[in-house]
């Protein structure tokens, strides 16, 4: 979430006092589901990597659990820096929770296979 790059009031304003635009530290979790699918997951905050680690195994509830608390401190994150919260956050827990349904009379178990940034 960043301030439009083509605000050239802004541009200027950044390039007058050598500021940088203000962007929050995105990344995207890649999860394997036991269907062997691999969603993109994305966080607007760095928070998601205090909850899973690279090649962790969570049980689906445990998973679907951490997601939420997760998901919802990067968007509480991104509220305390703009003044709203962030949009992307809850849409992908939305899509998170939905795919879980898929696995839930199953002893599933999630992978994370790793993050980007």
């Amino acid at each position: 979430m960043k301030p439009n790059g083509n605000d050239s009031r802004l541009n200027l304003f950044l390039s007058s006092t050598g500021l940088r635009e203000a962007t929050v530290p995105e990344v995207v979790f890649r999860v394997r589901w036991p269907d062997d699918s691999v969603n993109r997951c994305y966080s607007p905050s760095t928070v998601v990597e205090d909850y899973f680690r690279t090649g962790g195994s969570y049980p689906l509830t445990e998973f679907v659990a951490l997601s939420r608390k997760a998901l919802t401190e990067a968007s509480e994150r991104v509220r305390e820096r703009y003044g709203y919260g962030c949009a992307q956050a809850a849409a992908q827990l939305a899509d998170i929770e939905l795919k879980a349904t898929e696995f839930a009379d199953q002893q599933a178990r999630i992978v994370v296979e790793g993050f980007e940034r």
